[in-house]
């Protein structure tokens, strides 16, 4: 049978408050993701906006910058990291069928396609907030629970599943786990709040909210593309990506198990908070003997720019190792082709703890075929002997299985949903 979505008309004769109460590349981007920003935006640098108009101009292109919300895979993976997003995560409510569940993904998908192009939903009380997409895009993803509250264990991806518990962990429930998440993100955090705030009313017919992330990055506009952004203890984050077609094939896109996954993706997400007043009693020598980099420009102790490859066999004078055995860089790296991931971090601050430090830290999103052989030993090596644990404590843990993305006339998760 074939389901489909609301037809892209604001004047279609079915209302979608009936259809809620009776339900009861390498695409175009993705080329864009290795290049630079996709929908016709701009990355730029600071000496190409050298006029208050033209700056201006290029602020403008980039409000109204769109990504395709359709394609061979979802948006918002490879699309280049946006300035500010937002995670949310459902769980559906008792009784929840699988038709049920296919109208909440018809409904989603119609939602965030039109999103996408810079037009309101059906309905949308706040249409003008629409108008500026600014680079946005909408991922949708299952946790374990959605899988087994509709019946659907037998169609899990293999080594897809609930992390282990690491003893780092102080898991708190009101950022883990999860049947259902959304990620939004763009370049406009007014467009963020609008997004979320429509795929999420859509999302409540079905489902309950569990939790809420939202965090932010430093803006594409006014720096070097192939310029790192930082996280909120002044280190670069994210060098160790993937960066072309080939990579992502390898260490992100699903090309086995069920068919329905195929070039889907799986996402970690792990709320981290940072103890600033203990990491500001260390000078620079020991933040970066701590992580293995230097920070004003990421690149490891033995190199001289950020891409450089760390030397994990360099020696002082001494015979003591470069990069100690508690850095964060050997702990993390590995040359195991099957234990490399994506990153794409944000930085979260939710004002003040009562002891009057930040309470502050990363949402760290990484995406990956199979959880448990790329994501797992990694984790568990930074958990046995990473100095940064001094530092960082994980309080929120998730993770989600992601579909391919569809075409025009289908919807997210069809090849799982029917």
């Amino acid at each position: 049978m074939t389901h489909t979505p609301v037809e892209d008309s604001e004047t279609q004769g079915v209302s979608r408050r009936r259809f809620l109460a009776s339900a009861g590349v390498v695409s175009s981007y993705v080329a864009a993701g290795v290049a630079g920003f996709a929908g016709g935006a701009l990355t730029v640098n600071a000496a190409q906006a050298s006029t208050p108009e033209k700056e201006a101009q290029l602020r403008a292109q980039q409000q109204s910058a769109t990504i395709p919300f359709y394609g061979e895979y979802q948006a918002g993976i490879m699309t280049p990291l946006q300035a500010y997003g937002t995670y949310a995560a459902f769980t559906l409510k008792p009784g929840i069928t699988v038709d049920q569940a296919r109208s909440m993904m018809q409904l989603l998908t119609d939602d965030a396609a039109r999103l996408a192009k810079g037009k309101p939903t059906l309905p949308d009380g706040e249409p003008y907030l629409a108008t500026e997409p600014a680079r946005l895009t909408s991922t949708f993803g299952f946790g374990p629970g959605f899988f087994s509250k509709l019946g659907l264990q037998g169609a899990m991806p293999s080594g897809f599943g609930e992390l282990p518990a690491f003893s780092i962990d102080q898991l708190q429930p009101e950022f883990s786990g999860g049947d259902l998440v959304i990620h939004v993100g763009a370049d406009n955090p007014l467009t963020v709040a609008h997004a979320a705030r429509q795929l999420s009313r859509t999302a409540h017919t079905f489902a309950e909210p569990l939790w809420s992330q939202t965090g932010f990055n430093r803006p594409q506009y006014g720096v070097p593309s192939d310029q790192t952004g930082r996280n909120l203890f002044g280190q670069v984050d994210g060098t160790i990506n993937p960066r072309t077609t080939q990579e992502f094939d390898a260490q992100v896109w699903a090309t086995s198990g069920p068919q329905w996954f195929r070039d889907g993706t799986c996402l970690v997400v792990r709320r981290i908070q940072m103890d600033f007043e203990g990491w500001d009693k260390l000078d620079d020598t020991k933040k970066e003997t701590a992580m293995g980099r230097n920070l004003h420009n990421g690149a490891p102790l033995t190199g001289t720019k950020e891409f450089d490859a760390p030397d994990l066999a360099a020696k002082h004078d001494n015979g003591m190792p470069v990069i100690a055995s508690f850095a964060h860089v050997r702990r993390a790296r590995t040359n195991n082709a099957e234990e490399k991931f994506l990153r794409r971090p944000l930085n979260y601050e939710d004002g003040l703890l009562p002891s009057g430090q930040p309470n502050a830290g990363l949402i760290f999103a990484a995406y990956m075929a199979d959880v448990q052989k790329q994501f797992v030993p990694v984790q568990q090596r930074l958990v046995d002997l990473d100095l940064m644990n001094t530092w960082t404590t994980p309080i929120g843990s998730a993770v989600f299985a992601l579909p391919p993305g569809c075409q025009p006339g289908g919807y997210i998760g069809e090849g799982l949903l029917g």
